[in-house]
């Protein structure tokens, strides 16, 4: 005779949580994010992600979703999936832009922007090169940092 073992509500979620991600999961660890086409990449995103993380571009401020966004979670990049921020760290900045004083480590690489003029540090996804946004040194403590991102370059996992 087989026993079968109870199930509740948190482990049917979980399973099927598990069974949701893993081809994700699978594809993020063997795809080779930099290498892909300027076409891939606009066939894999939506228009307005495509522009920002492909192309630099910059959403309207106030238009993300994400500064609504209070649950407890990680945002993580919208191209490749890798994990940026958790969202304790984010802050309301009233710039109109999802903001975070502090990045998970190792997940940004920086460069400087000189497209508006003046130099700003520029932040991008160390995995996939999607341009996240920019930080300034505005931000609240403990970091004294802003890092401004564009909504439409992250998505929010609920924890």
């Amino acid at each position: 005779m087989i026993m079968k073992q109870p199930t509740d509500r948190r482990t049917l979620l979980m399973g099927g949580m598990a069974a949701l991600l893993a081809p994700a999961v699978a594809r993020s660890q063997t795809t080779d994010w930099k290498a892909l086409s300027d076409a891939e990449w606009k066939r894999r995103l939506p228009a307005a992600a495509y522009r920002v993380l492909r192309h630099e571009d910059t959403e309207y401020a106030g238009t993300s979703p994400l500064l609504k966004e209070h649950r407890k979670g990680t945002y993580v990049c919208a191209g490749c999936a890798l994990p940026l921020f958790r969202s304790e760290w984010k802050y309301e900045s009233g710039t109109g832009w999802p903001s975070f004083y502090t990045a998970i480590k190792g997940a940004l690489e920086t460069k400087i922007d000189f497209g508006i003029g003046v130099p700003r540090k520029e932040y991008h996804c160390v995995r996939c090169g999607g341009h996240q946004g920019h930080v300034f040194p505005d931000g609240p403590r403990p970091t004294g940092l802003r890092y401004c991102n564009n909504g439409v370059a992250l998505k929010f996992m609920p924890a």
